[in-house]
């Protein structure tokens, strides 16, 4: 377990954007700040089995894919997630504030770390990646989380 990405994830995540008023435009991609933290709170909540996707990574390819992720190696900029899954246009916003979306940002991370607390072993599914277990998840978040903290230069 990398701990050092966990604690990254639980500590300075919320932390890091924070520090930006909603409206902020990135260095790239379409999505606002406040965009953005909706996103990954969404996929946070991905894994933790609060929504589903289908696989759209043919079957045969989840093995580069699963080397990308335990690699060092980072999403370049403008990397995009396929259409499939969260279309062309950046998603309207679902929160009134960028607090609130801070807000169900944490309780989505607290909600990943629950999911897999009292059952260690099992999976949920990435619709790129394929099933991830807790420790796959952590790199994947980690590496999701950092890509959009450059995009907004805090990081």
């Amino acid at each position: 377990m990398d701990v050092q990405k966990l604690n990254f994830i639980r500590e300075e995540c919320v932390l890091l954007f924070k520090k930006l008023p909603a409206d902020s435009i990135g260095k790239w991609g379409k999505m606002n700040a406040q965009q953005a933290v909706e996103h990954l709170a969404a996929f946070f909540n991905v894994s933790a089995g609060k929504i589903k996707f289908d696989l759209v990574t043919p079957v045969e390819h989840l093995p580069k894919y699963k080397e990308f992720l335990l690699s060092d190696k980072e999403f370049r900029e403008n990397t995009k997630a396929p259409t499939t899954v969260i279309g062309e246009e950046a998603l309207p916003l679902q929160y009134a504030t960028m607090e609130a979306a801070l807000e169900k940002l944490a309780e989505s991370i607290a909600a990943f770390e629950n999911y897999f607390k009292n059952e260690p072993l099992i999976t949920s599914l990435h619709p790129v990646f394929g099933e991830l277990n807790f420790e796959e998840w952590v790199l994947l978040h980690y590496k999701h989380v950092s890509h959009h903290a450059k995009q907004f230069g805090l990081l």
